[in-house]
């Protein structure tokens, strides 16, 4: 274990950039842009009105005593939806930094005969393969939603300053309606069912990585494309009373896409009843769809487990080629 620690720590320090500060700075620019969209947006009111500060007629510090429980409900949802999308900025960002992250893992150490050190230390390659896959989907994960949440924090503090700079009072206008620990709990409750639903792509990558003798990305992507191509040309699924559109989604769709947060939501859309009859009757049920609760019921879906089992084969693939392929 202690062994399986510093390896972690070793992928952390050769891959800090795309770790740590690649979502950070996604949060970053989010957050400057919205402050700059606020700036334009003040300046344009400004020249627009004369008098005191208003908001839609209505002033801030007024606000409070005329909005009903219903419209103040009706807040509260608006303000989660706001830190919801907004935390969604360094989850983008993850989901590329994930997949060629597994991309270059087994690839670039063959690249640049840096293998040849690492076999020569008392390390496994199940050890080494198995240290970037946590690091995939758990270390990088882990990170980039801290840095949603921080995001997501950060815009009710650009909106508490708007708020105040109009005479009104945040904590009843923002962090009352608000829910942000609440909406951090579901961030954070998310992760395992990411982990395992990217599992599979993260297989495959890996696996391509360690086969791969030039040019992992073409690879990665052009295998599965092409196969979806031949078997919608050669109508293959058709033999198995399927389409190849099942194809693409299943296969193609899971070995490529599997990295981006909140993927396993399309897949369920089609199946889940909860979310086939979505009909969402304002933000709050926006909002209530990325619970933890809707999150975790994906592992009772037999898509997941079955890419699991998938992903858990391809894994083993990679640490055999990792083991017979030195050579860069």
């Amino acid at each position: 274990m202690n062994t399986f620690k510093w390896l972690l720590k070793r992928e952390y320090w050769e891959h800090r950039g795309g770790f740590l500060w690649a979502p950070l700075i996604a949060g970053g620019v989010f957050l400057v842009i919205s402050a700059l969209a606020v700036i334009a947006g003040e300046s344009m009111r400004r020249s627009a009105e004369q008098g005191e500060l208003e908001m839609n007629g209505v002033e801030l510090r007024r606000l409070t005593e005329t909005l009903s429980p219903k419209e103040m409900a009706e807040l509260g949802g608006g303000l989660d939806l706001g830190t919801l999308m907004a935390g969604s900025w360094p989850l983008v960002v993850l989901a590329f930094v994930v997949f060629f992250y597994c991309l270059s893992a087994l690839y670039d150490e063959r690249k640049d005969r840096s293998i040849l050190f690492w076999k020569s230390l008392p390390l496994s390659d199940g050890q080494t393969v198995l240290s970037k896959v946590t690091s995939a989907l758990v270390v990088a994960p882990l990170f980039a939603m801290v840095a949603a949440i921080i995001t997501s924090i950060g815009f009710l503090v650009l909106l508490s300053a708007y708020v105040l700079l109009h005479g009104g009072n945040p904590v009843s206008l923002i962090w009352g309606p608000a829910s942000p620990l609440t909406i951090s709990f579901h961030m954070l409750a998310s992760l395992p069912v990411y982990a395992a639903w990217a599992l599979p792509t993260v297989g495959w990558l890996m696996l391509v990585s360690a086969w791969a003798r030039t040019k992992p990305f073409l690879w990665a992507l052009l295998v599965p494309v092409f196969s979806g191509i031949l078997v919608t040309w050669f109508d293959v699924m058709e033999m198995f009373g399927s389409s190849a559109a099942w194809f693409w989604q299943h296969v193609v769709g899971r070995l490529l896409l599997g990295t981006v947060p909140g993927m396993d939501m399309v897949y369920r859309g089609a199946s889940d009843p909860q979310l086939v009859n979505f009909n969402p009757d304002g933000p709050q049920d926006i909002v209530a769809l990325f619970s933890a609760q809707n999150a975790w019921g994906a592992f009772a879906t037999l898509d997941l487990w079955i890419g699991v089992a998938v992903g858990a084969a391809l894994i083993f693939g990679a640490m055999h080629y990792r083991r017979s392929r030195d050579e860069g």
